[in-house]
């Protein structure tokens, strides 16, 4: 009898984990799969799971091989009888990913999926649900809006776009006037990446909500360049040569357009404070090092400056722009945890966090924030931004 009752346990408990677990390529997968959030309406596909593990499927009867390209590893597709091809990838860091199909060794995205603009291209992306995702929630709050402002740029002879967050009260609250932050995006990104990948407006209206950020308005324009042609380019595949990256005078275009072009329109067009204590700028990545050239360059037009992703700055940046030191009223650097090494130094050399602390130790009001468990990716920018947010025009 003993015998026989244990065997029913082990049945029992063997069978109860079939239903919760499968077993492929000799890993373990829990089976709690539900369609992303970032998935086009009424489209089961891609899925994720409560470990963060995605899955993806495609019908391509014809193809003879089909792969999941998602941070940077390709996962192998399985094709059924019906021609339906279905894969897993492992776990994947909280927050947004891209991700792509290779279809017979064609790249092409997942047409199941919502279309991000990242890698210098339309592609598909996938949420992967975080802990902490209740900062960027759609919530029963008071809701700002986001407008695309077309403009003509007297230094490109160009008509531009950008987007432009105005505050839950703006419409109503026609006589009051608002501080600017002048936020970038990164490398291969374009302006609608704040909007769409980084959830900007959904931070913003939850923290005003909450009474932890003062009401702006956030600027989002395009920051992309082009390689200088007297500058030499690396060979496909090759990093640049230390010392080469970026070329001298990558920035300036991108720095011409913001200060005679997008802040003097932007001052037109919106009720903003038009004064540098009362203008902010950060971005990410490519954004952070356009934000420290540009800010360390022209102290008298931006009064705090935030770096995620982008590097940091030193005494000695400091030391060569004097008046940083006096008309910057905060500084504010950010990585995500898997950027940095074990001694907290980034891939390319340096430590923000005691660069950091050096500017606290001639008087500069810097702060240091390493968002957990997250690498150069949007979920540790929109920690970044978060944070900044709360810290910035609170004179």
């Amino acid at each position: 009898m003993k015998r026989n009752l244990l065997f029913l346990v082990v049945l029992l408990l063997t069978f109860s984990g079939s239903l919760c677990f499968a077993q492929t390529d000799q890993k373990t997968v829990k089976e709690d799969f539900k369609p992303a959030s970032t998935n086009q309406p009424g489209k089961e596909y891609p899925q994720v799971n409560s470990e963060g593990r995605v899955r993806a499927q495609i019908s391509a009867p014809e193809a003879h091989k089909v792969q999941l390209d998602i941070s940077a590893v390709k996962y192998d597709l399985v094709k059924d009888e019906n021609g339906v091809w279905t894969g897993d990838s492992d776990r994947q860091d909280e927050g947004f990913h891209y991700y792509q199909l290779w279809v017979d060794g064609a790249a092409v995205p997942d047409p199941r999926s919502k279309y991000f603009y990242g890698a210098s291209r339309w592609g598909s992306g996938i949420e992967i649900p975080a802990k902490d995702q209740e900062f960027y929630a759609l919530k029963n709050v008071p809701h700002g809006q986001i407008v695309e402002k077309l403009y003509y740029s007297k230094t490109n002879y160009s008509i531009r776009r950008c987007f432009v967050y105005t505050p839950p009260d703006y419409e109503t609250n026609t006589l009051k006037r608002y501080p600017v932050l002048y936020l970038q995006h990164g490398g291969g990104e374009d302006e609608t990446g704040w909007t769409n990948q980084g959830k900007t407006g959904l931070i913003m209206d939850n923290l005003i909500a909450d009474g932890k950020a003062k009401p702006f308005i956030i600027v989002m324009d395009n920051g992309a360049w082009r390689w200088p042609e007297n500058v030499p380019r690396p060979k496909p595949g090759e990093r640049p040569a230390p010392g080469s990256w970026p070329p001298k005078g990558w920035a300036d275009g991108f720095t011409k357009t913001l200060l005679q072009d997008i802040i003097p329109m932007i001052d037109t067009n919106f009720r903003t404070l038009a004064d540098q204590q009362h203008r902010a700028m950060s971005g990410l990545s490519m954004g952070g090092m356009q934000t420290k050239i540009i800010t360390l360059s022209t102290p008298d037009v931006f009064s705090y400056v935030g770096l995620f992703s982008g590097g940091s700055i030193t005494v000695e940046d400091v030391e060569n722009s004097p008046e940083f030191k006096d008309k910057v009223k905060l500084l504010f650097v950010s990585y995500g945890s898997r950027e940095l090494d074990e001694n907290g130094e980034t891939r390319f050399g340096g430590n923000p966090k005691a660069d950091i602390e050096a500017l606290k130790n001639i008087g500069i009001d810097s702060h240091y924030y390493v968002s957990p468990l997250t690498a150069h990716e949007w979920q540790s920018w929109r920690r970044s931004l978060h944070e900044f947010a709360q810290l910035i025009f609170n004179e």
